[in-house]
């Protein structure tokens, strides 16, 4: 008997295999690679923006790293500098008059111009800061050997002269104006320079003519004589003598007149035509130097721009972190523990738990309410001090490490605890001895980026008088003190154009605080990490 064909299985087509499922398929797809795209556009334009803010700062702030110095070589007079005796280091180191008219006399010399009026005089003093002969004086204060012997000495130059020749406080431009001639003087008493050739200081009033309405102050040089243009002839400048040495009337110089035309007018300038003719000659002369500014390290705050540094406010913010940690870090540690290992759930721990993720999220400003409150008021501590400082912000920032503490402990297996207990610990030698050493990684982390945050803050300590002007570095944690944000807003409040570049520098010094701790926080969960 034949055994019958099998039948051929009809091949249906699948419902995943549809048309209609294809493009389900497709759209799906679409929408992946657009939410991808979505997600790549996210993250450029957050670098983007963050490369911006950084550059901005930096571009700001490039400038407050260094700064221009002039140099003087000087007799340490006895006279002048110690009158008490070289055996009086004290007064030698507060004798700020004494060195400041040692200076004084040296200027006078290299611009015997300035003599003739007390507004001439004051204007060259002006020159450096008055503050700024400290270095000197102390340095012959602990070398008497130095007194009357010469010296060269660096002054910082004044903070508007120093911007001036960093580029900043006005527009200007430089041009060769013509070629001088004969050099007279007119029935008005003014000079008037002649040109040689037939241009008639053609381009050079044009130039001029370019600026009118914004009435620029123009600064003419004839070899070393200085003068400031008031009118311009046909074939001549009238103008008036600045500084330098005195014209020879009459005589034929045949020599560039080098032009120097400043946008903004002399009234609105805190720099006058005079000074920047002297900086000007100073700094060909060599004895302006441009140096890296250490001072910013070294040295405390000033009402003189130049002379400020952020030492104070960075031993300081040290300071503050130390008492902070001491603070926060353990009770924060041990109230998560309690909480999560110990505490029986009830209503109370519930009502706990939730105020402790409320006060996470409260204004920093209400803990520097409580901190004046009870720190100041209450207790009679000291204002302005590291100590009351890091207690305020270890209140602050005592939730986010108890929040953080709980969330590593939870991250523990049960099964290290059921295995410590199975084999005879008790429950506080499983927590410590065990689980608390494998939650260690996310602790630090955790306590790492609540201090990041402890550093960047300021209204608490606002309320607290942190925002004291202290020009001595501190020693002590009870010692008054300053943070660096509390500087930052210091500066930033302050009136003259020197304080932006200074204020930048102090942010790019807290950022640097501020990526090396979160970069510590990184580097510990990788190296302590463990995966279950």
């Amino acid at each position: 008997m034949t055994d019958a064909p099998e039948a051929t299985p009809i091949e249906r087509p699948s419902s995943f295999a549809s048309e209609a499922a294809m493009k389900r398929l497709k759209r799906r797809h679409a929408a992946e690679r657009r939410f991808r795209a979505y997600g790549l556009v996210a993250i450029g334009f957050a670098i983007l923006a963050l490369l911006v803010l950084v550059l901005s700062i930096l571009t700001q702030a490039w400038s407050a790293f260094t700064r221009h110095e002039v140099v003087f070589d000087l007799t340490m007079e006895r006279e002048l500098i110690a009158p008490e005796g070289r055996d009086q280091p004290e007064q030698i180191a507060s004798n700020v008059t004494g060195f400041n008219t040692l200076v004084q006399q040296d200027l006078l010399a290299t611009f015997p111009e300035t003599g003739r009026t007390r507004q001439l005089r004051r204007e060259v003093f002006a020159l450096t800061t008055r503050l700024a002969v400290l270095p000197i004086a102390h340095k012959v204060a602990e070398q008497p050997d130095l007194i009357d012997e010469t010296v060269s000495v660096r002054a910082a130059l004044s903070d508007d002269l120093d911007l001036y020749l960093k580029g900043g406080a006005t527009d200007r431009r430089a041009m060769v104006a013509g070629q001088a001639g004969i050099i007279a003087a007119n029935e008005a008493g003014l000079i008037e320079i002649e040109e040689i050739g037939d241009s008639r200081f053609a381009a050079f009033q044009s130039a001029v003519a370019d600026l009118e309405g914004t009435d620029p102050s123009v600064l003419l040089r004839v070899d070393d004589t200085w003068f400031t243009l008031e009118s311009i002839n046909t074939n001549s400048l009238i103008a008036s003598y600045l500084t330098g040495p005195a014209p020879l009337l009459g005589d034929r110089y045949e020599t560039p007149i080098d032009a120097l035309i400043i946008k903004t007018p002399a009234s609105n300038r805190t720099v006058s035509d005079r000074q920047i003719a002297w900086t000007t000659m100073l700094n060909e002369q060599g004895r302006i130097k441009r140096v890296f500014n250490s001072g910013l390290f070294t040295q405390a705050d000033s009402t003189y721009p130049e002379l400020a540094g952020a030492a104070a406010a960075i031993v300081g913010s040290i300071f503050t972190m130390i008492v902070t940690a001491l603070f926060a870090i353990p009770v924060g540690i041990l109230a998560a523990v309690y909480l999560e290992e110990f505490a029986p759930k009830n209503r109370l721990t519930d009502l706990i738990e939730v105020n402790i993720n409320n006060l996470a999220a409260v204004p920093s400003i209400v803990f520097g309410l409580l901190g004046a409150a009870v720190f100041l008021n209450l207790f009679g501590m000291p204002r302005s001090v590291p100590l009351v400082g890091g207690l305020v912000l270890g209140l602050l920032v005592l939730p986010t490490v108890i929040i953080a503490s709980r969330a590593a402990l939870k991250s523990v297996p049960p099964s290290i605890r059921t295995a410590a207990l199975g084999l005879g610990a008790s429950r506080t030698q499983a927590v410590f001895h065990h689980v608390l050493p494998l939650a260690a990684p996310g602790i630090l982390t955790g306590a790492i980026i609540a201090m990041a945050r402890a550093l960047g803050e300021t209204a608490p300590l606002l309320l607290i008088g942190m925002v004291a002007f202290v020009n001595e570095v501190p020693t002590r944690a009870d010692q008054e003190s300053t943070v660096l944000p509390v500087l930052i807003y210091k500066w930033f409040s302050g009136a003259e154009r020197a304080w932006e570049p200074m204020t930048s520098a102090v942010i790019i010094i807290l950022l640097v605080f501020l990526v090396l701790m979160n970069l510590a926080a990184v580097m510990l969960r990788r190296r302590f990490e463990r995966r279950w």
